[in-house]
């Protein structure tokens, strides 16, 4: 591995769920797929980062920090996939407008630390599972309820068998 590499942060910007809601999302992934991800990295992923330096792991710190938005309530009650990608998740039927928002908003101050904007369309999303060969699609399920008050700063970490997921920072929603 080269010294560029081992320098580097692998990160995202996630709504983070407290431990009822993970514990009913853990449920959700258990009943509709059969190797669910791990019940500690459930999250709602809203900017990914990718691999960044320290420099820039304080400038997404520091641009994240203002950040204003308001706490609200997702629903989690439809399954999709995407098949390309084979992945199995579980999202919202309605999307509540301060989410796309909120992202937005992310993507504007963090454009200021060098990081490129997404182009594709924002999707509200949990991953259930990886590596599924059919993703089912299904709405109408019994809803995960999950009152959204604060993001997190999220660093992807290798370990032996996967990956874990480190929550490095929390803001507030008001």
């Amino acid at each position: 591995m080269n010294a560029s590499r081992e320098n580097k942060h692998r990160l995202f910007f996630a709504l983070w769920p407290d431990d009822v809601v993970r514990m009913q999302l853990a449920c959700a992934a258990d009943h509709w797929t059969r190797c669910p991800v791990a019940a500690a990295n459930l999250h709602m992923t809203l900017v990914f980062l990718g691999g960044c330096t320290a420099e820039e792991l304080q400038c997404s710190r520091t641009a994240a920090a203002g950040v204003v938005a308001e706490g609200f309530e997702l629903t989690l009650d439809c399954l999709g996939g995407w098949s390309r990608a084979r992945v199995q998740w579980l999202g919202p039927s309605g999307v509540p407008a301060v989410l796309p928002e909120l992202v937005v908003q992310l993507q504007q101050v963090l454009a200021g630390c060098g990081f490129a904007l997404e182009q594709r369309p924002y999707v509200p999303h949990v991953t259930l599972a990886r590596k599924v060969r059919k993703p089912e699609s299904r709405s109408g399920l019994e809803a995960v309820h999950w009152p959204v008050r604060d993001f997190v700063l999220v660093e992807s970490v290798s370990v032996r068998g996967g990956v874990e997921y480190r929550v490095l920072d929390r803001w507030p929603l008001k």
